[in-house]
């Protein structure tokens, strides 16, 4: 997923537009959709050929092992190699998933790309080694020297083969991002010459832009000798007019003394626009900004919003709430139908409350909860701050004290309307009054509990309190998701 820019419109109503940005606000927007398309896709492809190449490396050099007669023999069966193999070759995809081995970032010298190998490979086999210890099943050391040696070495081949493959569909234009480049100078001449000469990058450089009118109408060469390849520089500023013209996916900022306001401005014209906005970091960006880093050459760029969540992460996650929604309405079907029925005898009117609900990327989708108020209460108002609202029934004080209230929404965890963990979701009418900055809430899968729930402040409304669910976003990880529904359950028995 791309970064972009999130922009705030200022709550002072002189305030100019220019502005008008927050620079500690984020929001990931999407990558042109064929762009997206191929990156996961190759993604998908370097994940699976890691698997392969693994589990045939530490085959081979099982085979090895007995062949080359090292050490004390000691055999296995073929299951156990294969299955050793496998869970070996899972955890280690993990873990170079969450190095961020899959990263187009790491393309340049692929440098970056190798040392992640070798300090994962060097940590799952330390892993390897201490589970072999602890459960007392034996493995030959000589094996495992073996394969720690192999399996780095079959994954630099296939690695380099993959990235000349995927640098032959970039060369050919498939899957790449057409880059602006703001600034004719030193800075940008050097990043427009990187990215001709790494096209694993996916960035394809076609224009320039600058204000001197002594560089307007000029040609820029890359650095080198053959100099063969050029953009043109056109005159400023970034329009979304020229945006459009030149079907830009990307602007790159290479002034380091760009001024604040000249910075805000193609700050602007960059979300108003739907690109990406990547920028050498300049001297007023505040400490608390939400970004990330990236060296191309040397030069340090800056992008708001970089999802750091991968791949790894959001399909445990999945799996961890499918399996977790489909045991509790098994297993808590009796109790679920018991808390229905005192629903029904509480108050008249159905036991289930239905209601339209915003989900992820402003997909609207039914949410359930059992009913807590009243059925002549208004279905589109704010929810109750307080348990003392006239509109929640007796039993319904109780079930929202519990929060049992928010147990059918399993459901919605089943479907894949939510997660466990998440921001919660807000009504329709709400969101159509979302700034900017609170539409960042909407990244991610709206959750049963999150952050907030957890906070001392629900008084006020979900979207009131924006500074738990961006934390949430920016850091979420397994064990945050793991804490927050452990703090949850201690919450609901205490009665919070």
């Amino acid at each position: 997923m791309h970064p972009s820019l999130d922009v705030s419109k200022s709550r002072q109503e002189n305030a100019p537009e220019t502005l008008a940005i927050d620079l500690r606000i984020v929001e990931p927007t999407k990558a042109p959709r064929n762009n997206g398309i191929f990156r996961r896709t190759i993604t998908a492809c370097e994940q699976t050929a890691d698997f392969l190449v693994i589990v045939l490396t530490i085959a081979s050099g099982y085979k090895a092992y007995h062949y080359l007669a090292l050490g004390k023999q000691i055999h296995y069966g073929t299951h156990t190699v294969l299955a050793a193999a496998f869970g070996f070759a899972i955890v280690m995809v993990l873990m170079l998933d969450r190095a961020g081995a899959y990263s187009r970032g790491n393309s340049l010298l692929r440098v970056r790309e190798t040392e992640q190998v070798l300090r994962v490979s060097a940590q799952a086999f330390l892993v390897a080694l201490a589970i072999s210890f602890s459960s007392g099943f034996l493995f030959s050391r000589w094996l495992l020297v073996l394969c720690f040696t192999l399996v780095p070495l079959a994954l630099f081949v296939e690695k380099s083969a993959m990235y000349l493959a995927v640098s032959i569909l970039h060369a050919r234009g498939l899957g790449n991002e057409r880059v602006l480049i703001y600034g004719a100078g030193n800075t940008g001449r050097r990043l427009f010459s990187t990215l001709k000469r790494s096209p694993r990058l996916g960035f394809e450089p076609v224009l320039f832009v600058d204000d001197d009118p002594n560089k307007v109408g000029t040609t820029i060469f890359e650095m080198g000798y053959e100099r063969r390849r050029c953009a043109p520089v056109v005159r400023g500023p970034i329009t979304r007019s020229l945006l459009s013209e030149y079907e830009i996916d990307s602007i790159i900022i290479a002034v380091p003394s760009i001024g604040r306001e000249q910075f805000l401005r193609v700050v602007n014209e960059a979300f108003h626009g739907h690109v990406r906005l990547s920028f050498v970091p300049s001297h007023f960006l505040p400490s608390d900004s939400l970004v990330d880093y990236q060296d191309i050459d040397g030069v340090l760029l800056a992008s708001f919003g970089q999802n750091t969540t991968r791949t790894g992460y959001e399909l445990i996650k999945r799996g961890i709430d499918i399996l977790t929604a489909t045991i509790c309405l098994t297993l808590g079907g009796p109790f679920l139908l018991l808390l229905a029925a005192v629903v029904r005898l509480d108050s008249p009117g159905p036991a289930l409350f239905k209601q339209k609900r915003v989900g992820k990327d402003g997909m609207i989708f039914e949410m359930y909860k059992f009913r807590s108020m009243h059925v002549h209460a208004a279905s589109s108002d704010y929810s109750p701050k307080t348990p003392s609202d006239p509109r929640i029934t007796p039993f319904g004080r109780f079930l929202r004290k519990t929060s049992l209230d928010e147990l059918p929404q399993l459901l919605n965890v089943l479907r894949g309307n939510m997660s466990l963990v998440g921001p919660r979701p807000e009504m329709p009418f709400i969101v159509d009054q979302y700034g900017e900055k609170e539409r960042q809430r909407l990244q991610v899968k709206p959750g049963l509990t999150g952050l907030w729930q957890l906070s001392g402040d629900r008084a006020f409304l979900i979207h009131e309190n924006i500074e738990y669910d961006l934390y949430y976003i920016q850091h979420r990880n397994l064990f945050m998701d793991l804490a927050v529904l452990l703090h949850t359950s201690i919450f609901a028995m205490r009665g919070v």
